[in-house]
């Protein structure tokens, strides 16, 4: 899958970071190929995940949201950017192109007024 080049240059620092020198950094082989870990090398868990995203949240004087909010965010933003709904649908991993556009119709309806927009200018100018 392809990445922005903000976020492949983002994990390629956090990959750094997680392997750099300094105690408890020893990575066990079978984790080796883990992007992220608890600070010993281990697979964190769900709940960690959780309360770490929350204090960032609350240190941002963001409001509360799931982790998960995350790929609904993620979602509308490429639709908004007109990023063709396949491309989202693989994007995300739904194994159907209707689970994506039922999901996310919210968004939709702004991509057909951007639609119309851009018929008549072309219109227009011809």
């Amino acid at each position: 899958m392809a990445l922005p080049a903000i976020v492949r240059t983002g994990l390629l620092a956090h990959r750094e970071r997680q392997t750099g020198e300094g105690p408890g950094r020893e990575v066990a082989e079978e984790f080796a190929d883990l992007v992220f870990t608890t600070t010993v090398g281990t697979p964190i868990d769900g709940i960690s995940v959780t309360r770490r995203f929350q204090r960032i949240l609350a240190r941002a004087g963001l409001p509360h949201q799931r982790f998960h909010d995350l790929r609904h965010a993620c979602a509308s933003l490429l639709l908004s950017q007109g990023v063709p709904a396949r491309v989202v649908m693989e994007t995300l991993g739904h194994s159907q192109i209707s689970l994506t556009l039922n999901t996310y119709s919210h968004v939709i309806p702004a991509l057909g007024r951007e639609a119309a927009e851009r018929m008549d200018a072309v219109l227009r100018a011809g």
